[in-house]
């Protein structure tokens, strides 16, 4: 596979490893000269279609994420059989590697990285993808220490047979929640709970549940309790501890409700931890000093006095001074904060967020402003606030939570090119979009026919939920075409080599009019018309006439030659129905006068030449 080029643009450089079920490379894509990951599936999965299928399905829906603490897949496609994902590069080592080689990390690392694949797992959840296989194995540690959670819903197709022969399906049962391991649907709190075991394994450097054979882990998942992470490793701080052991909780009811609550935990813990939630600051460190009063260095006889020489009332001057300073600062703290009288908190709602900061901030309250979509409230202004005039009265300076509008949600209409129309639906459903109907169809030399080959809106473009996206599939390279000759006035024999000759062909099935205009037996008219342009070996369709032929008539043209002293050579011809020809030619004296009587045959033009020049026109019918 080394060296081997997928899709005319990706080059497999280096084998990174595998598992049991694909192979992982390194890559660079030759169009945007990068690097790459490339992963492969192997030939057992490969050739079976119904797993493909799923495969590709969800490839195109982890596509459709985009978040930084998620591995971003490129491409999807499939080379002589071979089913290939193209991801982005991630130069750094999985988790996993990390914990074997240090054992436990420190307590703020590892909720830091468990806070990091909280925001991925919570954009994953919010367009409906679970990841099913949490793991630290699935967890990159880039350079810089940011994580990238990948390989999203390729490993649930496996099936039971598989768990006994590779240590990858091993591995995962330690992660498994307890309802997966029931065989019962996973959900969204199926990854929060495998979280919390890779959480668990960051801070005491083992599993919560060990075994010797999978089924004998995933039995303690169901029913045993977990040892609290701060009894294995006592540098655990409890609210972190405790907030692993809600993570894994049996119930999932019982679990966090999403993981954004998760990650507000995980970071109220931290904060905890490190002594950042509550300060108690002096409110005025000049309120009160005690000053040592000065003492000189020797005394009369030239020493030093002792500490037992100091009167015994300076201690008692000290410590009063001490207490009235300490009473003195209560009483002013105290004075300060609860003497504040109660304000009922104004509406803010529908304000613009500067003026309800604003009004808020006169009264002497602070704020905290988060953004949320909204189809229904304008851009910037307030949707909710958690405490307003219903609510208790409060005292300044209480925060309160704003909600403000980013305006109506938009979606990023994927990139649907080389797509099947059944493959684009889907990826348009997954984004909250839709297929416009009827799919159009066109020429296209760059993509093979059935596939899409243009779109609109373009991708990457920003529309509201619902919008539909009209797509255009390739009907192959555009064919060769070429115009149809004129067969008027011909007979069947000369039609058919007219149209032979052009790469065209006669069509059997020969209709017959009458027509006064064109003898028996002549083309009257055809189908496709004469100049229409044609793919090679189209039929056309002519009508022939079956008579009676048009009408012969005469008409009278004279020439008058010039007297000039020389011969001078007079040709008349006619064009009628049945065809062109010259009626008369002869070389005629100076000053001759020539009358000749023409006959045709229904309409026709009479030209007369005068040394081979044109000197008269005439149409008669």
């Amino acid at each position: 596979m080394i060296g081997k080029l997928l899709g005319n643009r990706y080059e497999i450089l280096e084998q990174l490893g595998g598992g049991g079920m694909a192979i992982v490379y390194k890559g660079r894509d030759a169009f945007l000269n990068r690097l790459v990951t490339i992963k492969t599936l192997r030939p057992e999965f490969s050739s079976d279609q119904d797993f493909t299928r799923r495969f590709r399905r969800e490839a195109q829906a982890v596509a459709s994420l985009s978040h930084p603490n998620i591995v971003s897949i490129y491409d999807v496609g499939q080379e002589a059989g071979l089913q290939y994902l193209v991801m982005e590069y991630i130069d750094g080592e999985d988790l996993k590697s990390i914990i074997r080689r240090e054992g436990k990390l420190e307590p703020a690392r590892a909720g830091e990285i468990a806070r990091q694949v909280c925001d991925a797992l919570e954009h994953a959840h919010e367009n409906n993808i679970v990841h099913r296989d949490v793991k630290p194995h699935n967890i990159l540690i880039t350079k810089t220490g940011r994580a990238k959670l990948t390989d999203f819903g390729i490993a649930r197709e496996a099936t039971a047979a598989t768990c006994t022969q590779t240590d990858t399906i091993v591995g995962t049962v330690h992660y498994l929640s307890p309802e997966q391991a029931r065989g019962e649907v996973a959900g969204p709190k199926s990854d929060l709970y495998a979280l919390g075991v890779v959480l668990y394994e960051m801070l005491t450097g083992r599993v919560p549940f060990a075994g010797d054979s999978p089924i004998a882990v995933a039995i303690k998942h169901i029913q045993e309790e977990p040892q609290p992470p701060d009894q294995v490793n006592p540098a655990v701080p409890p609210a972190l501890s405790a907030a692993v052991m809600r993570a894994m909780q049996k119930n999932p009811d019982r679990r966090f409700a999403s993981a954004r609550e998760m990650s507000r935990a995980l970071e109220d813990a931290l904060m905890e931890d490190t002594g950042e939630t509550t300060r108690f600051i002096p409110m005025d460190d000049m309120a009160t000093r005690v000053l040592t009063p000065p003492v000189k260095n020797e005394t009369k006889n030239g020493h030093r006095p002792s500490r037992r020489q100091l009167p015994r009332y300076l201690g008692r001057v000290i410590l009063a001074a001490v207490l009235l300073g300490l009473f003195t600062g209560a009483g002013l703290w105290w004075h300060n904060y609860f003497n504040v009288p109660e304000i009922q908190v104004p509406s803010v709602i529908g304000q613009p967020e500067a003026d309800a900061v604003n009004k808020l901030a006169a009264l002497g309250l602070n704020t905290v402003v988060r953004q949320e979509p909204s189809d229904k409230v304008e851009a910037g202004r307030v949707i909710a606030q958690d405490i307003g005039p219903d609510s208790p009265k409060v005292k300044p300076p209480r925060t309160i939570t704003l909600t403000v509008s980013s305006g109506q949600e938009l979606k990023e209409v994927p990139n649907l090119y080389q797509l099947s129309p059944q493959d684009a639906r889907a990826r348009l459903a997954d984004k909250g979009l839709q297929l416009a109907d009827p799919v159009r169809q066109g020429y296209s030399d760059q993509v093979d026919q059935g596939y899409i080959y243009q779109q609109d809106p373009a991708p990457g473009k920003q529309v509201p939920p619902g919008t539909p996206v009209t797509v255009y599939v390739s009907q192959g390279s555009k064919p060769q075409q070429i115009q149809v000759p004129s067969l008027a006035g011909m007979t069947l024999d000369q039609a058919g080599t007219a149209l032979a000759g052009a790469g065209l062909k006669l069509d059997p099935n020969v209709q017959q009019a009458d027509s006064t205009d064109y003898p028996r037996g002549q083309v009257i008219s055809q189908n496709p018309a004469a100049n229409t342009a044609v793919v090679p070996g189209t039929a056309v369709q002519v009508t022939i006439s079956r008579g009676p032929g048009p009408i012969k008539h005469a008409a009278s043209v004279e020439v008058d030659v010039p007297n000039d002293g020389k011969k001078h050579q007079v040709r008349i011809s006619v064009t009628d129905s049945q065809g062109t020809r010259d009626v008369y030619n002869s070389t005629q004296a100076p000053g001759d006068v020539v009358v000749y009587k023409v006959q045709y045959y229904g309409r026709g033009t009479i030209k007369v030449f005068l040394d081979n020049n044109m000197i008269k026109e005439q149409t008669v019918s």
